[in-house]
């Protein structure tokens, strides 16, 4: 402890979460370096989007919102979004000082003495007041077993490894979820793949007509109400439904998108149903969303019973020091750039630890 490095907010993570959070630190008064620090795990800047596909322009991205204070302008919609998106939060990052230490890896969160936390990673320990936790959601793709799964001969790989649709080229394609990503990487496949086969756990929801402000608020609404209850978070997502845009119609016209229920078992050469029904299979693909990054907190003891963190706004119920952005309601891009804003005006009241003559928020 007596090595620790003292400020008075750690920030975990510079994804859009993280950024913000950050701004808004340095905007109301807070000195990155002397009272704040930000630790990313990733080795440059782009949080999650420099992972992203190749082929996943950035004409194809769903509401992506500008980081606070800084627009994104001019960019090519035919380039890889993870292209463009590292490049503006590299900018964002110069332009506003915010001095992101990278690589780091944030092993455990814990009580320190003096009713500090403790923050070990891999470039040693920090003292802080408060911890803003924007880890997001990248580094735990959802798995889920099925009988078989082991005996595949095939291959197996999740959305997080996705290579791009021409690594199909030829092969029998299993793709399984009913999100953005399923339904993309359905729509990129199908021209090279011999064949595709579409299965979720439940019927697909597609949304006819705009996404008003209205649907927004009720759908954060809901994932809102499961953090309050301690539950897993649920993705905004999962509860609007797919909006049914010209491509996703030319896919369900051309039966690519002629979804089927979730498969019974995995076979060495496919999946099977208990109906008897049965597809043989190259590759399954896995479009099964992510959980929370959140391991390191597990010192903490910050779970409730139902598997999630209880959270009132972004600050954890069971200790107000923590702040989750980026998780459950505000896991959007907008409502990240607005969870960063609460989160900083949340700290700057706990007891001690604000920076002299801070700037209003």
């Amino acid at each position: 402890m007596n090595d620790a490095r003292e400020v008075e907010v750690v920030v975990v993570g510079a994804g859009q979460a993280g950024l913000s959070s950050a701004y808004h630190l340095r905007r109301t008064g807070f000195e990155p370096g002397r009272d704040f620090v930000v630790l990313d795990r990733s080795p440059g800047p782009g949080g999650a989007w420099q992972f992203r596909w190749p082929s996943l322009t950035y004409g194809k991205v769903h509401g992506m919102h500008a980081l606070p204070g800084m627009e994104l302008v001019g960019a090519d919609p035919a380039r890889a979004s993870s292209e463009v998106i590292a490049e503006y939060f590299a900018s964002y990052e110069r332009t506003f000082d915010l001095r992101v230490r990278r690589p780091v890896d944030v092993h455990a969160v814990r009580e320190g003495v003096g009713g500090r936390l403790l923050v070990g990673t891999s470039d040693g320990d920090w003292s802080t007041r408060a911890l803003i936790n924007a880890t997001g959601t990248w580094d735990r793709p959802f798995w889920p077993r099925y009988p078989g799964q082991e005996s595949f001969r095939g291959r197996q790989l999740h959305t997080a490894q996705y290579p791009g649709p021409a690594a199909f080229a030829g092969q029998r394609v299993v793709v399984v979820g009913g999100g953005a990503s399923g339904t993309q990487h359905l729509l990129e496949i199908a021209p090279y793949a011999a064949a595709t086969t579409w299965v979720t756990r439940r019927p697909p929801v597609f949304r006819e007509g705009p996404f008003s402000e209205d649907v927004g608020r009720a759908a954060v609404a809901l994932v809102e109400e499961r953090v309050r209850q301690g539950l897993p978070p649920k993705s905004v997502v999962s509860v609007t439904g797919l909006p049914l845009n010209d491509a996703l119609r030319q896919g369900i016209a051309d039966g690519v998108l002629d979804r089927r229920p979730m498969f019974d078992r995995i076979t060495p050469d496919g999946v099977e149903w208990n109906d008897g029904g049965r597809v043989e299979a190259d590759v399954i693909l896995w479009a099964t969303g992510f959980r929370a990054a959140i391991d390191h907190l597990r010192p903490m003891r910050l779970r409730e019973p139902g598997g999630g963190i209880r959270v009132e706004g972004t600050r954890a119920v069971a200790d107000p020091r923590v702040h989750l952005v980026g998780y459950g309601p505000s896991a959007s891009t907008i409502g990240a750039n607005r969870a960063g804003r609460a989160a900083v005006r949340d700290i700057r009241r706990l007891p001690a630890g604000r920076p002299t003559e801070p700037v209003a928020a």
